[in-house]
């Protein structure tokens, strides 16, 4: 069985009321695997990162202000959340779940973190809902903790992956492709090793052919020995901040195409569910969804 990371915390965060962020979704893609077909013994529940383990890889500084609350009221509102100390306990189960996942696509060949994307965090700062950078964190413990030369970051967030980008740059044992609305949020752009920007408006055949190219060069250039996926879900024609229009449909041939390629290179893959934004908490799963079919943990 492909394991599934989840912890209850990845939905309890009190927000205000009608803040943008679907908090509760990941409760409800739960609930919803479940009633498909998942069994409760998939659902392994991760270990919270330890801030002090993040010396070296991030800003001292940085997390010691988040941890302790004393980021100023600027560095809050550009993450977009209300410091609390539920937000820091949230935030450190959620990458230690991102990395449980890296480390268990290589035992299992597929993992699958039921949160994760935190690609706005960079090393000294937090921006658009994340704080600390998973992909980035376990990109860097696959390497460092379990002889894995070179890891493939593949997202698919609308979104690109700014953070992801700064953080690995430099590096040549991680590569980091990105493909995203080429004029959406961040306004200000990095530069990831392969940057696929796409206007408003791409539907699925656009979409899909340019995730295979891009997939492809990635795969033959840097000949990766990993691969961490940012499955996001707004890419979709209902999301609220995407204005791409992909179908359903299209979402499940995306992730169905990343998973199958990389099997078929015999490459472990860890995902993580990235981003969605319909206040439709129903809608917004069924689309997210799409991610475990492709992956076979449901039909």
């Amino acid at each position: 069985m492909i394991p599934l990371i989840f912890d209850p915390i990845y939905s309890q965060l009190d927000l205000p009321e009608r803040h943008r962020f679907p908090i509760d979704k990941y409760r409800t893609l739960r609930d919803l695997l479940l009633s498909l077909g998942a069994v409760p013994t998939q659902f392994l529940r991760p270990k919270a990162l330890r801030p002090e383990s993040l010396e070296g890889a991030l800003c001292a500084d940085y997390i010691g202000r988040f941890v302790s609350g004393e980021l100023d009221r600027q560095a809050m509102r550009r993450i977009g959340f209300p410091w609390s100390e539920q937000l820091v306990k949230r935030t450190f189960a959620a990458v230690g779940g991102t990395i449980l996942a890296g480390v268990l696509s290589l035992e299992r060949g597929r993992a699958i973190n039921l949160t994760g994307g935190y690609h706005h965090a960079f090393y000294d700062y937090g921006a658009g809902f994340c704080i600390v950078n998973d992909l980035y964190l376990s990109a860097l413990n696959l390497i460092q903790n379990h002889g894995v030369e070179r890891v493939l970051i593949v997202d698919c967030d609308v979104h690109q992956g700014d953070g992801t980008a700064s953080l690995a740059s430099g590096r040549d044992d991680i590569f980091t492709v990105s493909l995203h609305g080429e004029k959406n949020f961040p306004f200000r752009k990095q530069h990831s090793d392969l940057d696929v920007a796409l206007p408003q408006g791409t539907g699925d055949d656009e979409y899909l052919g340019a995730v295979e190219a891009a997939l492809e060069q990635a795969l033959s250039v840097f000949r990766p020995d990993a691969v961490i996926y940012d499955a996001g879900a707004d890419v979709h024609a209902d999301d609220d901040l995407g204005h791409f229009e992909l179908s359903t449909q299209g979402i499940y041939q995306r992730d169905r195409l990343v998973l199958e390629r990389c099997a078929l290179l015999g490459l472990p893959v860890s995902a993580v569910i990235g981003g969605g934004y319909q206040r439709d908490m129903a809608a917004l799963s069924n689309v997210h969804l799409q991610l475990f079919r492709a992956a076979g943990v449901v039909g």
